[in-house]
């Protein structure tokens, strides 16, 4: 791990992610939209919005998952972080990061992450509104997402747990 990386990590007061990298979360709204104000792809009340600190060390990744909210990423420190997104138009990779500080990704939309080559690690922030909640959290099935766009096999293989791996949540 870098001395950065440990640094923040130390000083953040990062706790093991289990999706890979590190968080904490930093934010949650203390005001809630009641669940019938909400899509109904929300089953109960959320938080106004929500926002973590993520960091992934080189090496490390986010697996494919969707969430019920868009999530907006901001870039803090290190190098850039890439999102890749999977999506009917086939697969785009959002730049979090110089000269592109910020990106969105839109809920419902199967993404991963892992640091740009070359970086030691990447810090952002990922705001969610409404606020996150476990259950609006999905993460993808090796096969369901290879049968979904075979095309990308290598990216889904890369992103995605063996059937050997723990499930999460």
């Amino acid at each position: 791990m870098s001395d950065a990386a440990e640094h923040w990590i130390r000083d953040l007061g990062l706790a093991p992610h289990p999706e890979g990298g590190w968080f904490r979360e930093t934010f949650r709204s203390p005001e809630s939209i009641p669940a019938d104000a909400l899509p109904a792809r929300f089953r109960a009340a959320r938080a106004l919005s929500t926002s973590i600190l993520y960091l992934l060390k080189a090496g490390e990744r986010s697996h494919f998952h969707r969430l019920h909210a868009d999530e907006v990423w901001s870039h803090h420190a290190g190098g850039a972080m890439q999102v890749h997104v999977l999506g009917a138009n086939g697969p785009r990779t959002l730049w979090v990061g110089e000269g592109c500080p910020q990106a969105v990704v839109p809920h419902g939309t199967w993404f991963a992450a892992e640091p740009a080559p070359g970086a030691e690690y990447a810090l952002v922030g990922c705001s969610v509104s409404p606020g996150f909640e476990y259950d609006d959290f999905e993460l993808a099935s090796r096969d369901a997402l290879l049968r979904e766009f075979p095309a990308q096999r290598e990216l889904v293989l890369r992103f995605t747990r063996t059937p050997e791996e723990p499930a999460w949540p």
